[in-house]
């Protein structure tokens, strides 16, 4: 009868791995349904306090410091745009300020040149006219000496024909008179 008993545990595992009946899947199961709820509810408890507590606070911070970043690097941003927009106004109202004094410079500069250019050439013109001047004084004593000796060649000239043309000498009283006669008229 051993044998027997031996045999009829062999032959409820031999159903059992033959394909008989088996076990219900433990979280369907009847028994256990309450204590699983409970489980459940449990690790939903710990696991919502695990996040909010830790995990929520920590990404909370994380994104609330990205966006101070952000908003840090966009306040710099702007902060350097307006100074830059400052310079450069700075620059164009420094640059419009140096054209003007080149300009004012170059139109002193031409009034000095065009002042001392004015004054050389009065200068010029006077030292010009008291060289004509003198120029006309000394053509005008030239003439009046070549003119003084005029008479003198003209009487010796008219005396010189007249004795070549009739042989003789003339009178110089005589050729005097025809040679003033002669200048006058």
């Amino acid at each position: 009868m051993a044998e027997s008993h031996g045999n009829a545990k062999g032959a409820t595992a031999h159903t059992a791995a033959e394909g008989g009946h088996k076990a219900p899947f433990p979280p369907f199961q009847k028994d256990t349904f309450a204590s699983q709820l409970v489980s459940l509810l449990i690790a939903f408890v710990a696991l919502y306090l695990i996040v909010s507590r830790i995990a929520l606070p920590r990404v909370g911070k994380t994104i609330a410091d990205r966006q101070n970043a952000i908003e840090g690097d966009l306040a710099a941003a702007q902060k350097l745009k307006d100074e830059s927009d400052s310079a450069l106004k700075a620059y164009e109202s420094e640059l419009a300020a140096a054209r003007s004094r080149a300009q004012a410079i170059g139109a002193e500069t031409r009034e000095k040149l065009n002042a001392a250019s004015e004054a050389e050439r009065k200068a010029l013109e006077d030292k010009l006219s008291v060289k004509l001047a003198e120029a006309e004084k000394t053509i005008a004593a030239t003439r009046e000496t070549a003119m003084s000796n005029v008479r003198g060649i003209a009487a010796d000239a008219a005396a010189a024909i007249v004795q070549r043309l009739t042989g003789m000498m003339p009178d110089g009283k005589a050729v005097d008179s025809a040679v003033d006669a002669s200048l006058k008229g």
